[in-house]
């Protein structure tokens, strides 16, 4: 069983309201909400043939503000607890928290981007403060692969950003909008999904890696269903 989702208010203004008096009385009530990246400062790098290939939708929407593009889900994932976020275009909201693992975590996943109108998913890889991949990447990876064939079956792509640092910041985050103990530690995951998910905005999807399946015919049709209407300078894309 999955934990019920996260609500939240599309007209939410926090400059407006007090986000005391709405935690205080449901610790579950979530604002759509954007703001700056802290913490994070990568280095740019020229934009992989893979991404060129296969082009995330903030790379296309950065590019070509008209492309038509669909959502992506935000992917926390951790050992007992999977944070989940949602962006539609460029407003960020936490979603929900899975208590799942294995096979079902990954078909629960499928549903709700499926119900969301999903089209890419974007997972945390855990890395150390320079950038090097730990023992908990691999298991990652592992997900990520498996994830990969069951999204590229239905034309959607699943790609990995570093997460490193989301934890503390969605911790930060969580205090200054007001929630109490209790409700940080029920939803500290979707938040640290909502850190990865504005990061990749915020770097326009240049820092991110696609995750392909093996099949040539899964990449064929991810090909396929992914419309190249960007036009890439090398001048835009490389120090």
């Amino acid at each position: 069983m999955s934990s019920p989702q996260l609500q939240s208010h599309p007209f939410f203004n926090p400059s407006k309201t007090n986000p005391n008096l709405i935690f205080s009385k449901s610790p579950l009530f979530l604002p759509y909400f954007s703001t700056p990246i802290r913490h994070y400062n990568p280095k740019p790098n020229a934009l992989s043939s893979s991404l060129q290939e296969f082009p995330p939708n903030a790379l296309r929407r950065k590019t070509n503000p008209q492309c038509t593009v669909g959502f992506s889900l935000g992917v926390d994932l951790g050992s007992a607890r999977t944070g989940l976020a949602l962006s539609k275009g460029f407003s960020v909201r936490p979603l929900t928290v899975l208590k799942l693992r294995g096979q079902k975590l990954e078909l629960q996943l499928l549903d709700m981007a499926e119900r969301e109108e999903v089209d890419e998913f974007i997972i945390g890889i855990p890395k150390s403060w320079d950038g090097k991949e730990t023992p908990q990447s691999n298991k990652v990876r592992s997900i990520a692969g498996r994830l990969a064939v069951r999204a590229a079956e239905r034309g959607w792509r699943v790609y990995l950003q570093d997460e490193h640092g989301t934890s503390s910041e969605a911790a930060y985050r969580m205090i200054n909008l007001g929630l109490n103990k209790s409700a940080r530690q029920k939803t500290s995951d979707a938040y640290a999904a909502v850190i990865l998910l504005e990061r990749y905005f915020a770097m326009s999807g240049e820092d991110i890696e696609i995750v392909l399946p093996k099949q040539i015919d899964l990449q064929e049709k991810l090909r396929k269903g992914t419309p190249l209407d960007i036009d890439f300078s090398p001048k835009e894309f490389v120090d």
